[in-house]
């Protein structure tokens, strides 16, 4: 199928025009009432048909007894009402609906929901529709101005996901917001009776403003197909994949959320050696990782192995030189040229000039903050590093120094990159010890930074597991010669 083909079949779910709500009470309380408040508020501009059987209106809106009904087709439906009566509600649609969103639980994913759920596909094929679901929260698609949660950016970005879980969907776009990630859509698939994760990772890869993507998998009843597409995509977008459901325990755990039969974890394990697919273990991981493809470009002609680090903390660069090592990332001493370069500069004792490069507060107060320019230009000019990494622990700085030092030491580290672009992938790590005030510049900076394409992470582990991960992919590419 053409690339143009797989957007116009997805472009009523991910901007539909006109979205049926089915379950909405002339209370307006219910769980649908609130996805129509949310919808409007987050800026959806298309028609709405709140569907009930006897209501004349809803929420202001004019209300039809079934899916039959509407006054023009339906491009995306949201159902939440009692699971058992949701198949007939789909045929009376006869055909007039483009895509079902089914949140309803109580299908497969419990031995007695089975042959309900089948009821259900069946409902949904016979009416020519695709379902999504059941068992699921929804879409959040800021192109098409929908949403399932309540707090969603609205900027389009290129950060596409595909969740299993609702409950894990709503922690990725909301723990993404605020780590700087930036969508251009999330899907939560729940029980995959008829979209499977390979028809969005379809779409996903034919998708222009999809840059990276993201799963969190339970089941893969598509892996074969799952699998053969990402290996015909050579990685030529990172793809970054959580599996729940890897042990023996976590096997069972996802039987009974989503009704699925989990892969051994060895399969996984392959998927991402023979495909180039990133494969993590935690959520922070998921989201860390999806930061770094975001926002910096793969260099697969050289994949990244030698990391600079600088910044205030001599613990703390011991610490990230053994954890980066681990890694299969070289915090190596500099060269000559190097340490002769920044020998000159002659800087305060207590300064460490080899790699990492170690500045106390006292250093980094020198012209204000500026001398930080000077070093970084002479580290990029003289120590080659094919990553540079910069820490900052801002607790150091709260109240030793004028709030302009730490300004000018990130602004001077943002312009110094600039100058020298494509040379090296620049990392920020921000570390606060929770102060409020702290916690508040540093989501100033974070804005500042990722707007510039500088991925910033909390604590070192963070930037380094997200640099393994980018260096595994640069790596995929570089072997077969991208």
């Amino acid at each position: 199928m053409s690339a143009q083909t797989v957007m116009e079949q997805y472009a009523p779910l991910f901007m539909p025009k006109t979205i049926a709500v089915v379950g909405a009470s002339t209370k307006g309380t219910a769980l649908p009432n609130v996805f129509i408040r949310r919808i409007r508020e987050f800026g959806f501009t298309g028609t709405i048909y709140p569907i009930h059987p006897t209501a004349s209106t809803i929420d202001g809106l004019p209300a039809f007894p079934n899916l039959g009904a509407t006054p023009q087709p339906v491009d995306y439906a949201y159902i939440a009402v009692s699971a058992a009566q949701v198949p007939d509600i789909l045929t009376v649609a006869a055909g007039r609906v483009r895509f079902a969103q089914v949140v309803s639980s109580g299908f497969g994913e419990v031995d007695e929901g089975k042959d309900l759920q089948q009821r259900l596909l069946n409902a949904a094929r016979a009416g020519g529709m695709r379902l999504l679901g059941p068992n699921c929260l929804g879409i959040y698609t800021p192109r098409g101005r929908i949403t399932f949660t309540e707090i969603s950016p609205t900027e389009v970005g290129h950060v596409g996901v595909i969740s299993q879980s609702g409950g894990l969907g709503t922690d990725i776009i909301r723990r993404g917001l605020s780590r700087g990630v930036k969508f251009s859509g999330l899907v939560t698939v729940g029980n995959c009776a008829d979209i499977a994760p390979s028809d969005l990772l379809e779409f996903y890869l034919a998708d222009a403003q999809t840059k990276v993507i993201g799963f969190y998998i339970e089941t893969a009843k598509d892996g074969r197909r799952l699998f053969e597409m990402l290996r015909a995509a050579k990685a030529q977008k990172p793809v970054v994949i959580l599996k729940g459901g890897r042990t023996g325990q976590g096997l069972a755990a996802a039987a009974s959320h989503t009704g699925s039969l989990a892969g051994d974890e060895r399969a996984w394990i392959a998927l991402s050696r023979q495909t180039g697919c990133v494969l993590v273990d935690t959520l922070d991981q998921f989201i860390d990782t999806l930061l770094i493809f975001q926002t910096l470009t793969p260099q697969p002609q050289h994949p990244t192995k030698r990391v600079v680090l600088f910044g205030n903390g001599g613990g703390t660069s011991v610490l990230a030189t053994d954890y980066f090592a681990r890694l299969g990332l070289d915090v190596l001493p500099f060269e000559k040229p190097a340490l002769d370069a920044l020998a000159a500069l002659k800087l305060p004792p207590g300064t460490s000039i080899t790699n990492p490069v170690d500045c106390p507060v006292s250093t980094l107060q020198q012209d204000n903050g500026r001398v930080a320019e000077k070093i970084l230009d002479e580290i990029y000019a003289k120590g080659r590093p094919e990553a540079l990494v910069i820490h900052l622990n801002m607790s150091a700085f709260a109240g030793r120094t004028p709030p302009e030092v730490l300004d000018n030491v990130l602004q001077a580290a943002l312009r110094v990159q600039t100058h020298y672009p494509g040379q090296a992938h620049f990392v920020l790590v921000l570390r606060s010890d929770g102060d409020p005030q702290l916690e508040a510049r540093k989501r100033i900076f974070r804005d500042t930074a990722v707007g510039l394409g500088i991925p910033v992470y909390d604590e070192m582990s963070n930037a380094g597991q997200a640099l393994a991960a980018l260096q595994a992919h640069e790596r995929f590419l570089h072997t077969r010669g991208s």
